[in-house]
């Protein structure tokens, strides 16, 4: 099985990097990610207290959409080339190939996220201790973002104005992940982080065979 998913896998990566059809990969969502860090002090002033107070909340609603930014991307294009299908016939069950999926895409967003979150931090005003928290946060809860938006995108893939219906999905799913991961730069919120990183491996768990189920029911 691993020997069939490998190519799959790299595959993925290299269509959710790179981009296709001019769609800019994974460029977009980072570029987005640090729009919002330097716009944030704009709109709220130079206020150090303020910025390193309301920072971690603008990181990780900024890392939220820069998840959901390529949902349109994630799963619908092979479901029109029939792509599901053919792994299909081939033996390769559909949770197993949203996994790989779900990897495919933190990679190429998520990793880049926490590159750039140095970034974003200065910008913000937060100090060494409080990048180092959002650093951690980011490497647990980014995989639970993507998890969500690979179901979602499975969910929604065929419907028609499906990338604006699955973002009004993901985000209310994404909501405990973004209240531990903000809430564990707070006072006492040091636990946010067990809870951020338990929602995370809740969402890997269920996401594959979610996606599954509904790619299955879109296919009958």
């Amino acid at each position: 099985m691993i020997a069939k998913l490998l190519p799959i896998f790299l595959r993925d990566l290299v269509l959710l990097t790179r981009g296709s059809q001019g769609r800019g990969g994974a460029v977009l969502p980072l570029l987005f990610f640090l729009a919002v860090a330097m716009l944030f002090p704009f709109a709220v002033g130079p206020d150090a207290r303020l910025l390193a107070r309301t920072g971690a909340g603008v990181i990780w609603v900024a890392a939220l959409l820069a998840a959901i930014l390529p949902l349109d991307r994630l799963v619908e294009p092979d479901v029109e080339a029939g792509m599901f299908d053919q792994w299909a016939l081939r033996g390769i069950a559909e949770e197993a190939l949203l996994l790989v999926r779900i990897l495919a895409h933190w990679l190429s967003f998520g990793v880049p996220l926490m590159l750039a979150a140095p970034i974003s931090a200065g910008l913000l005003g937060l100090d060494g201790q409080q990048l180092w928290t959002v650093e951690v946060g980011l490497l647990l809860g980014t995989p639970g973002l993507a998890a969500i938006g690979v179901t979602i995108a499975a969910l929604t893939a065929g419907l028609r104005a499906g990338s604006a219906l699955g973002g009004l999905l993901a985000i209310p799913l994404a909501v405990p992940l973004l209240i531990f991961g903000a809430g564990s730069l707070q006072p006492g919120g040091e636990g946010g982080l067990l809870l951020l990183g338990a929602c995370s491996l809740v969402a890997l768990a269920v996401a594959p065979f979610a996606g599954g189920a509904a790619i299955r029911a879109g296919r009958e």
